[in-house]
């Protein structure tokens, strides 16, 4: 009595009702985020975004309401004075610029805020990254590699394994993969790879240390020999293949040195005009996109001239990766050079360059026979005088007439297109300016020197929002089904691109097709066409004036035309494996479902490699399958030519793996030397340099560096560290992965694959979160293999040597029992008669702790890792 009930209170002034509720969750589905803030605009309510995508989300807001025909009303509410005075109070002591919207009730902020709200009762809703994308965007800090990338990357090799095809085990040699089983050993039940070696002896590899096993990839077709177990020729084998990566790494280090070498241009950070032109970007970023984007600025703002390698799959986003590095160098007053192996890829990248950066003061230019050679000649003068910023086209970039007035950037489309020739002067200015390749499937020389850390790698692997994978036929040659194919694709407005291969037959197809289908508007397009004629009918294409194109492969690297969703390649046995992943790749760049039919002669005797391809371009569906293309690619063809013929039998002696492992590490040897020789820290190590004054550069070589006539100390290969990093665990757990849990072979192969590779805790509790999402709740033997997993992150972390059981005692072994662990151990464990501390080694008491062991156990290691 006597005080105010919540419906008798004066309306407050200044002050926001405590009415507040969460706000909706959007998941980066922009579409469905404009559509709610014009629904609530158009109800009266008003919306304020905090969101590092402002830009793009005011300009999609107002065009939604343009196409809208309902007027929007102002709020009715007579807190809204207040709330607008709030609110630009806000915009103006907020650094960054943020004009006044002319939106009504509409309100961007460039910025981040942890999560949003509503406030229904002054009808307000605040959104941000946390609602809009489901997560704060947060860039990546470091723009390191991480290890765990590295191991996913080599985890390839070993998916979508079968039994009988042959492994390599790194320590037991070839031999036969015959499947998992599930053995008790001790009382202890787990799971084991079973490998089949000579005269029939097999060996049982625990699931945990799958990381030591590989897929065979020889130097040809020819199946390998099987190693004998108890004999020394595996280790022969091995003898001679370190004798050969020693002397291959001298030689690829010669050209890692020069470039050490030379001091290039280090790249001031973003300004203001980068942030906007990325914030004017039409679509969400993926993680991966911006984990190479951070590393190739990481790259750039370093005086070391970079050389990185970014492969993504088709149509995941490289082009915007280079398209904001070659922004960034322009910024410093750099020049840029796009180099794409097709006309029609230049024209493409040049009205997507121009486009995107029309709001600023960049010249962009293109070199290519689209051009007359009087417009040629007045693109070359103004390219030498510094008028044309960046500047993009095929080969003819190359030539010895092209100069540059100060070239500070690199951009290199689809190497493996380029000749010999052209790839000579690409090494050359490795060595003096940055580089940045993008590939969407790596040929294997490319993907093994990245491997072996000559060039640093950057992988797109994850789709952009809203796209689905291509549905995949591989047919007989069948007319009756063509036809349907097309007028299926038209019956949705869609476009078709017709792929045959032979100029001199195109037209007589583009007739049949015709005949076929004379529903369709048919255009024809090859790379012996007049400059001009083939502009016009690729820009007829684009326009939707014509609804088939039949053309040969000129299509295959970057054209993007989001209308097109059916491709049908004739004749697909003629084409690598890596040709047909790029032409599958031109649908299927919306979110529209795409169709890919892959047609073969039916009275042609098929070749085995032929029918391995196309069986491999149909199991890759999935998104991002670019990579496994490649080492599928790999081991088709054989990985003979990867590094010349004197290294192919040392290839065949071990596998491709193993010999890339030994490659790898005797690399990193050495490339830590120059690094430390040159005073130059490692890229990878995250290290800076101090810049050179603008202008300046370091004599052209270094007589304590390796040069092709010097050599470097022999590197000693130590194989233990061939594999993840080294921890004894022998645990009193029946840990494993149950088949009713995941009954698939392949797939519970790969999730082991995850686990051995998980070495800190936030990876082990995103592995139990991934089970739980995919497959349930984990049973009793899968939480075990998870705790299993828990300690050996945290001893990881802690330094241990080993955490074994031996009778009546867990014994946790250290190369030394540092005087502050033991002191940390002392605090917490003193009176713990339970706890023995050596200087060595730490006992604990296994009858006294029962079925809690593993707490027990975790929370010394904590002590340990503290």
């Amino acid at each position: 009595e006597g005080v105010d009930s919540p419906a008798t209170l004066p309306p407050a002034t200044g002050f926001l009702p405590p009415a507040f509720g969460p706000a909706e969750l959007f998941g980066g589905q922009f579409r469905r985020l404009v559509a709610d803030i014009v629904a609530r605009l158009k109800s009266g309510e008003r919306v304020v975004a905090v969101t590092s995508q402002a830009p793009r989300l005011q300009e999609l807001v107002e065009e939604a309401l343009r196409n809208d025909p309902t007027p929007n009303p102002q709020l009715p509410t007579p807190n809204a004075p207040r709330l607008q005075e709030l609110v630009e109070e806000a915009l103006r002591d907020d650094p960054t610029p943020n004009p006044q919207p002319p939106t009504p009730n509409f309100t961007t902020i460039h910025g981040a805020l942890e999560a949003g709200w509503r406030l229904p009762s002054l009808g307000l809703t605040l959104y941000t990254d946390s609602e809009i994308f489901g997560v704060r965007q947060r860039r990546p800090l470091s723009a390191r590699r991480s290890r765990s990338r590295s191991v996913e990357d080599r985890a390839a090799f070993l998916r979508g394994l079968k039994v009988g095809d042959h492994v390599v085990h790194i320590e037991h040699g070839i031999a036969v993969y015959e499947g998992m089983i599930r053995r008790v050993v001790g009382e202890i039940e787990r799971e084991y790879l079973v490998l089949r070696y000579a005269a029939g002896d097999k060996i049982y590899v625990p699931v945990d240390q799958v990381d030591r096993v590989a897929r065979y990839i020889g130097a040809g077709d020819t199946a390998p020999t099987l190693t004998r177990l108890g004999t020394q020729d595996w280790e022969r084998a091995k003898r001679k293949a370190r004798a050969a990566v020693q002397d291959l790494a001298q030689d690829l280090l010669a050209l890692y040195a020069q470039r050490q070498t030379k001091r290039g241009h280090a790249f001031l950070p973003d300004n203001e005009w980068q942030r906007e032109l990325e914030g004017s970007f039409p679509y969400i970023e993926t993680d991966d996109q911006l984990r190479a984007l951070t590393e190739v600025k990481a790259d750039m703002e370093h005086d070391v001239p970079m050389d990185r390698l970014i492969c993504g799959d088709v149509g995941f986003g490289k082009t915007e990766v280079a398209l904001r590095a070659a922004f960034k160098a322009v910024q410093d007053g750099k020049q840029v050079a796009i180099l794409v192996p097709t006309t029609v890829l230049a024209q493409q990248h040049f009205d997507t360059f121009t486009r995107r950066m029309a709001a600023f003061p960049v010249v962009v230019e293109m070199l290519s026979r689209f051009r007359s050679a009087k417009e040629q000649d007045a693109i070359l003068k103004d390219l030498a005088r510094g008028r044309i910023d960046i500047i993009i086209g095929t080969h003819r970039i190359l030539s010895k007439d092209v100069s540059f007035k100060d070239l500070g950037l690199v951009v290199v489309d689809e190497e493996q297109r380029f000749g010999v020739r052209h790839k000579e002067r690409l090494k050359q200015l490795r060595a003096e300016v940055d580089v940045l390749t993008l590939t969407a499937t790596p040929i294997p020389r490319t993907l093994h020197m990245a491997m072996a850390g000559i060039r640093d790698l950057s992988v797109i692997d994850t789709p952009p929002e809203d796209r689905v994978p291509i549905k995949t036929y591989v047919l007989p040659y069948d007319e009756s089904l063509i036809r349907e194919a097309i007028l299926r694709e038209l019956e949705r407005e869609g476009q078709i691109y017709f792929v045959h291969n032979r100029v001199q037959s195109i037209y007589h197809v583009a007739n049949h097709l015709r005949n076929i289908v004379p529903e369709a508007n048919v255009g024809v397009g090859h790379g012996q066409l007049a400059e001009r004629e083939l502009e016009k009918v690729m820009l007829d294409f684009f326009e939707g004036r014509h609804d088939v194109l039949v053309c040969t492969t000129i299509i295959e690297s970057g054209l993007d035309v989001p209308n097109s969703n059916t491709i049908i390649i004739d004749d697909a046995t003629n084409y690598g494996l890596a040709q047909l992943y790029q032409l599958r790749g031109r649908v299927g760049r919306s979110a529209n479902r795409a169709y890919a039919y892959l047609f073969y002669k039916r009275d042609r005797s098929m070749t085995e490699e032929a029918q391995q391809r196309l069986e491999a371009i149909q199991e890759a569906t999935e998104l991002g399958a670019g990579f496994r293309v490649a080492m599928r690619d790999l081991e088709i063809r054989g990985a003979g030519n990867l590094l010349g013929a004197e290294q192919s039998g040392h290839i065949a002696a071990v596998g491709f793996d193993l010999y890339s492992r030994l490659l790898e590490q005797a690399v990193g040897q050495l490339k830590q030397r120059v690094d430390q020789e040159s005073g130059v820290r490692s890229r990878e190590s995250g290290g800076g340099g101090t810049s050179p004054a603008p202008g300046s550069r370091l004599p052209a070589s270094d007589s304590r560096l390796p040069t092709p006539d010097s050599r470097l100390p022999t590197p000693i290969i130590n194989e233990k560290v061939l594999v993840s990093p080294l921890v004894t665990l022998d645990l009193p757990m029946t840990a494993y992965l149950p088949t009713d849990y995941i009954p698939d072979d392949t797939v519970r192969l790969g999730v082991y694959q995850r686990m051995v590779a998980a070495e800190q805790l936030d990876e082990v509790r995103a592995l139990r979160q991934e089970l739980q999402d995919r497959f349930g709740d984990p049973p009793l033997p899968a939480m075990h293999l998870l705790t299993w997993l828990h300690i050996k992150a945290l001893a990881l972390q802690a330094g241990v040597n080993s955490v074994t059981t031996t009778g009546e005692e867990f014994i946790i072994r250290l190369p030394i029992l540092e005087t502050q662990a033991r002191e940390r151990l002392r605090r917490r464990y003193g009176r713990d008669a339970g706890v023995k501390v050596g200087p060595q080694f730490i006992r604990l008491d296994r009858r006294s702790l029962g079925e809690g062991w593993s707490d027990k156990v975790m929370g010394v290691l904590e002590v340990l890792a503290a």
